[in-house]
């Protein structure tokens, strides 16, 4: 099985959307923004975070390529921005173990 930042980085999503997460997710706040998405309650940490957050993206992702009437480009973009966020957390999180 892939390491999880693998499996990020090997999304291949829409240009512009990718740019356009990339941009949202420098104002990324965790407490607000995955609370609203992934629900209210206890926050789970990153590395969860990114599993649930991937899995939520994939199913939009597969809305949007079979141009189903339910995609939510806002909703696509909002799981990006999540996405990159928590990607980034992630990845401090195992910088600092390390050092």
């Amino acid at each position: 099985m892939q390491d999880l930042m693998s499996m990020i980085t090997t999304l291949r999503r829409p240009r512009l959307l990718t740019r356009a997460a990339k941009i949202g997710a420098q104002d990324y706040d965790r407490d607000r923004h995955l609370q609203r998405i992934l629900g209210y309650g206890a926050l789970p940490g990153p590395g969860a975070a990114l599993m649930r957050l991937m899995e939520m993206e994939r199913d939009v992702n597969t809305q949007r390529q079979e141009d189903d009437a339910a995609y939510s480009l806002v909703r696509h973009l909002d799981l990006m921005i999540a996405l990159i966020g928590e990607a980034q957390l992630y990845q401090a999180s195992r910088a600092t173990r390390y050092v």
